[in-house]
Order: C-alpha cells, then sequence, then structure tokens
C-alpha cells in the first residue's frame, strides 16, 4: 500500500514549524528532509526517522520498525503521535542536528 498524498500533506503542514521541511516521492514512497538534510521515510502511511540517541531520548517508549525489505531498523512515530505537533516539530530538529551533513553529489559525466 503506497502512501496518500493526503497523508504527506498533513504531515508536512504538522512539521513546517521545524524549519523547511520537503518530501520527495521515491519508489512509490517519500522521503523526508530538513533543510536538505534526509531525516526519513514515509512508507505505507507511516514516518519512519533515522534512529539517533537524541531522537530515540525524546520518544517515551521508541518503537522500531523497517520502512521498507531490506532496510535497516528506524524509529517508528505513529500518525496517533503527529498530533503533537511541537514535539513531532523538535524529534524531526533533534534528528536533523545528530545527523552528519549529506556527502555533495558528484556530478554526473555526459554520455558519449
Amino acid at each position: 500500500m503506497a502512501t496518500q498524498q493526503g497523508t504527506i500533506d498533513f504531515l508536512l503542514d504538522q512539521l513546517s514549524a521545524a524549519g523547511r521541511v520537503t518530501a520527495r516521492k521515491m519508489f512509490g514512497e517519500y522521503c523526508v528532509y530538513l533543510a536538505g538534510k534526509p531525516v526519513g521515510f514515509v512508507c505505507d502511511d507511516q514516518l519512519f526517522l533515522k534512529p539517533t540517541p537524541e531522537g530515540r531520548g525524546l520518544i517515551p517508549k521508541p518503537t522500531e520498525g523497517f520502512p521498507y525489505p531490506g532496510a535497516k531498523p528506524y524509529l517508528l512515530i505513529t500518525p496517533d503521535a503527529w498530533d503533537e505537533r511541537e514535539w513531532l516539530c523538535q524529534l524531526v530538529r533533534t534528528t536533523a542536528d545528530a545527523l552528519p551533513e549529506p556527502k555533495p553529489a558528484k556530478p554526473r559525466k555526459p554520455k558519449a
């Protein structure tokens, strides 16, 4: 079951106070970015954040899940927790701050 557009719209609205939050469609699901830094995925209408000790410390009872087959475990943030806008924004900002900066993309070589 692919993530519905309404789910992404609601989640991005809830995270609007966190900063420049965007989502990019990938393989029928979405990658969530804060200021250009990937912080998690939305798969099957569920939010999976990259696991960091700092983010884990903000979750009363952390639950892990797998956003897609073969993935490493991520922190599963169920939709019932999305209504807590301030907490959710803080969690996403804290996760982003704990993650390293993404490596710059290598320029593509032109085809011969």
